[in-house]
């Protein structure tokens, strides 16, 4: 276990975004773990857009060092690249919403 002696220490992503296949209608959750709490300036974003907490996406964080973004409901536009930053540190994932073919 790593010792956090000093507070300054720089947080670093432990676990980073993965890529997410989801059908439409579907919830697609991302996570990403940082080593130690206390990052300022904690954003989510899809394609370059701010995502903020509502009804169809869910923004939380345990311990100040997993956080979370859930989007319900997906759409074929939702595909896009999620990204996570906090402070300095960037966690990137694609997000591949899919159709359900009336045909298969």
């Amino acid at each position: 276990l790593l010792s956090l002696c000093h507070a300054e220490e720089a947080a670093v992503i432990v676990s980073g975004l993965r890529s997410t296949d989801v059908f439409v209608g579907e919830s697609a959750t991302f996570t990403c773990e940082l080593s130690h709490p206390g990052v300022k300036n904690v954003q989510w974003w899809l394609d370059g857009t701010p995502l903020h907490n509502n009804l169809v996406t869910e923004i939380s964080e345990q311990d100040g060092r997993i956080h979370t973004l859930t989007l319900n409901d997906v759409a074929c536009h939702d595909s896009g690249t999620v990204t996570f930053r906090a402070g300095p540190l960037i966690s990137s994932a694609k997000l591949l919403v899919k159709g359900i073919s009336l045909l298969g």
